[in-house]
């Protein structure tokens, strides 16, 4: 039983690095400018392939539905909020209000989780 649980926690921590890594990886596709730039073309590859790596580690433990859309509203959420700080994106009330949304979003699939 207490393994169960340590074994849960630690898939719903790999699976939100992985979601990391997926905002890491889209923002990547920016600065590498169509995979044109080296540096930013490997790290952006090496982020994909991690993110995968642990979204499929995750999947072991979390469903795959939950985990998918965790995976995805990280990602979405993050590189919203990473288009604002680092590209100068619309900061509009409604904009952010939707960011907030995907975040319950993926809050409430982790709560409910296990029902």
């Amino acid at each position: 039983m207490l393994w169960n649980i340590r074994e849960e926690r630690m898939a719903w921590i790999i699976l939100f690095i992985a979601g990391l890594l997926e905002c890491a990886w889209a923002v990547g596709l920016k600065y590498a400018e169509g995979f044109t730039r080296p540096v930013p073309s490997v790290l952006t590859v090496v982020a994909m392939v991690a993110s995968f790596w642990l979204l499929s580690i995750a999947m072991k433990t979390v469903p795959v539905g939950t985990a998918y859309a965790v995976w995805t509203g990280i990602g979405a959420a993050g590189v919203a909020v990473a288009g604002m700080l680092l590209f100068g994106e619309s900061r509009e009330v409604a904009r952010i209000f939707c960011i907030f949304l995907i975040i319950a979003g993926v809050a409430g699939l982790r709560i409910l989780a296990g029902k």
